[in-house]
């Protein structure tokens, strides 16, 4: 249960249980301990409100560490985990509305550089397909470490902000691909060992081409735009930087700065966005839009308040930066 103060209270029957302890919350790096009340139900509130938006979290009984049976899975933090949802003063622009709506759809893809076919989920807009000569923009949006390809759908209700966004005409339709952002499997704290020329290869020799080749895209620099969260904004970065050709607009949401010395052509840049939470680092991320202004870009910089290192800073993130994708 979440009350209006957003605090997150927990039900648990286990009786046999010696300890159970849900990860989510602000007791301390055990996170909310519950207790065993007569009816041998366990309980337990944590300690403060919790930020706005989604958050993942796990039971641990007795050492041992489990989903929660009542609620959805989401796969993150390298592992299918409990989500819980605090609900946001904002949360309009991501909810399911009576609005048309896009298809979500998976795709698998050749990848001969590793040997399989790879997937991917495909947002298309509203509409898409009745006019056979209409053809789309695309953003290429990554997730973060430990998360997949169904993370900006299912946690970051990507799909619903383009919904809502398409059918008060704020932005101008376009497709979104989401795909998984590894190809060497690394354990947690591993990131360091992570190789992005092995996925660079996938996303713009493997994926891009089949994009183009079997969906109506505008398949030129100008209308093709990268962007991703946490990890996913440390690729976009390498991979924007190194392919110039390939993308025209840049997003890093939590995921780092461009300096104007990254930049070695700033005619083919058309967009860099750079976002974060308040209670990340925020003015590194102004300064950072300051200075790429002042050396003539356009470069635009967004601060979630209230808000962390978490999915309601990568969803207003987004919200943000839809509208000023692929303008003429």
């Amino acid at each position: 249960m979440v009350n209006s103060q957003g605090y997150a209270r927990f039900r648990v029957v286990a009786p046999l249980a010696q300890s159970v302890t849900v990860s989510l919350g602000l007791g301390g790096r055990g996170g909310t301990k519950l207790t065993k009340g007569a009816d041998t139900i366990w309980v337990g509130t944590t300690e403060g409100p919790m930020d706005e938006g989604f958050h993942y979290y796990h039971l641990t009984i007795d050492g041992g560490v489990f989903n929660d049976p009542g609620t959805l899975n989401f796969y993150g933090s390298t592992r299918w985990e409990s989500g819980i949802e605090i609900p946001a003063h904002d949360a309009d622009f991501y909810a399911l509305k009576d609005v048309p709506h896009g298809h979500v759809q998976q795709i698998l893809f050749p990848s001969p550089s590793t040997n399989t076919s790879r997937r991917a989920f495909v947002y298309t807009p509203p509409g898409y397909g009745k006019d056979s000569n209409k053809r789309y923009p695309v953003l290429y949006l990554q997730h973060g470490w430990g998360e997949d390809e169904t993370g900006w759908a299912s946690q970051g209700h990507a799909n619903l902000i383009m919904d809502n966004l398409i059918a008060e005409a704020k932005i101008k339709p376009f497709i979104i691909v989401m795909t998984y952002g590894m190809t060497n499997e690394i354990k947690f704290g591993g990131l360091r060992n992570f190789d992005i020329k092995p996925f660079q290869t996938v996303l713009v020799d493997e994926l891009i081409p089949y994009i183009d080749a079997n969906f109506a895209t505008m398949a030129d620099q100008s209308n093709r735009a990268m962007a991703g969260l946490s990890m996913g904004g440390m690729e976009t970065k390498t991979i924007t930087i190194n392919n110039p050709d390939v993308f025209s607009q840049y997003g890093l949401l939590s995921g780092g700065t461009y300096a104007p010395a990254d930049i070695k052509d700033k005619s083919k840049v058309k967009l860099m966005f750079l976002s974060c939470g308040s209670k990340e680092r925020p003015d590194g991320v102004k300064n950072a839009a300051v200075a790429l202004k002042d050396a003539g870009f356009n470069a635009v910089s967004y601060i979630s308040e209230g808000t962390a290192h978490e999915f309601q800073t990568w969803r207003r993130s987004l919200y943000q930066l839809a509208p000023m994708l692929f303008k003429e």
